[in-house]
């Protein structure tokens, strides 16, 4: 979830340098490298091209920004979510009626037999 938070808010700039229509370097944050080709000649057959997607900047969203239609929807989610599953408090105990066979002698000590 931090993650999408990060991705959501970061603003991301794109800028591709492109020579003779073709894709040179595409730099993601920063300034692309040149060819070194658009220095030399009068007249530039380079261009650099960047775009930048801005990130959102307001989380503060309230449960009255939504729509009627999404309004129900989460509600109807959460109460679907959260009534879906029904746990028991108490796990049954099948074995309650069942009595251990009377220890006659204690097999572990006379072995000297232990886990550990």
């Amino acid at each position: 979830m931090a993650i999408l938070v990060l991705a959501s808010t970061v603003s991301w700039t794109v800028d591709k340098h492109i020579c003779m229509g073709r894709v040179m370097d595409v730099a993601l944050f920063s300034h692309a490298d040149d060819c070194g080709m658009g220095k030399d000649m009068e007249k530039s057959c380079c261009d650099d091209e960047s775009f930048t997607v801005q990130g959102q900047h307001d989380l503060k969203i309230t449960f009255d920004d939504f729509s009627l239609n999404q309004q129900f929807f989460i509600v109807s989610f959460v109460h679907t979510y959260f009534h879906f599953v029904e746990v028991d408090e108490k796990e049954p105990n099948h074995f309650s009626e069942y009595n251990p066979p009377p220890l006659i002698r204690d097999v572990q000590v006379l072995d000297q037999t232990f886990l550990i």
